[in-house]
């Protein structure tokens, strides 16, 4: 099948012959590792929500409703479903719909784990919709810090409001608006950016990817302009956490650099050592596609 190239299992996804080559060429001897990632099928995996429930009346409801469980080893709250139920069975469950658990990837849920929000801190979410971050770092603060949330596509932003109201998170300011157009007098202690990417990490059997050089070329600009906005936001000593689900160091390593040659300091991201990790630049980290994880990159910055 011209242009694209195939990962050798009929099931498997046909990937963008550019995206292969890209790949191939970036990481030489984790190639496989790659492929054998994008290959899997994840197990569904989900997020306790201490706002609405405890862990444990969470864990006896799913075991009542057939649902085994573990928790992952970084992380009690983050759940894997151990018995192969998928996505579409848990979203019946009253449980999900009452807001005590929200489904997940155990990727996306580390960048407010190293975002570490904490009571009365002040905290902007660039990009937030649908809300699984939002609603996480609400969580780990107890509801105490101050989370703005910004999403600028209406439906994206009708999406960000319903799960904010599911989860309890009540006190997070959400704003319809592109982050871009804040204003630079404000300034948070933390920021969130989930920047809008290729999504080359994502990739699971069934899927097909939307790659094309323009439009890496159109994700690259943007991401400059959010994380140059981004740092213009955030206060002096502030922490901000970037993150992407590419393994793309176009998106990466090399947006991050940009910013490092323009003033921001790298504050080194740690990972548990059962995550595998790509190459990337010292001080920041890269998940591997895996059986557990989506592919997705990491990296913590400071003024």
């Amino acid at each position: 099948m011209s242009g694209v190239c195939d990962m050798q299992d009929e099931t498997a996804e046909m990937l963008p012959e550019q995206l292969c080559r890209r790949l191939r060429e970036t990481y030489p001897e984790h190639y496989s590792m790659i492929e054998d990632g994008y290959r899997a099928e994840r197990p569904v995996t989900m997020r306790i929500n201490p706002i609405k429930g405890t862990a444990a009346q969470v864990r006896e409801t799913l075991a009542a409703c057939g649902v085994e469980v573990r928790s992952a080893e970084w992380y009690e709250d983050a759940l894997i479903v151990k018995n192969g139920i998928r996505e579409h069975s848990i979203e019946e469950l009253p449980l999900y719909r009452r807001g005590e658990i929200y489904l997940q990837s155990l990727s996306s849920m580390l960048p407010p784990i190293l975002l570490h929000p904490k009571a009365g801190e002040n905290i902007l979410d660039m990009t937030a919709a649908p809300g699984g971050k939002t609603t996480e770092m609400f969580a780990l603060s107890e509801g105490k810090a101050l989370i703005t949330a910004c999403e600028r596509d209406t439906g994206r932003f009708e999406r960000l409001k319903f799960n904010l109201e599911r989860q309890g998170a009540t006190r997070v300011n959400a704003l319809h608006t592109d982050a871009l157009r804040l204003d630079d007098a404000l300034k948070f202690d933390k920021i969130l950016l989930d920047a809008p990417c290729t999504g080359s990490g994502t990739i699971s059997p069934g899927t097909r990817i939307r790659f094309s050089e323009e439009y890496l070329s159109r994700c690259t600009r943007l991401q400059e302009k959010l994380l140059d906005k981004a740092l213009r936001l955030l206060r002096k000593g502030g922490t901000l956490l970037y993150s992407t689900c590419s393994v793309l160091r176009e998106e990466d390593d090399c947006i991050v650099a940009r910013a490092c040659k323009n003033g921001a300091r790298l504050v080194p991201v740690e990972l548990p050592s059962e995550i595998s990790l790509l190459p990337s630049m010292d001080g920041t980290a890269c998940v591997c596609p895996g059986e557990l994880y989506e592919g997705f990159y990491l990296a913590m910055l400071t003024v």
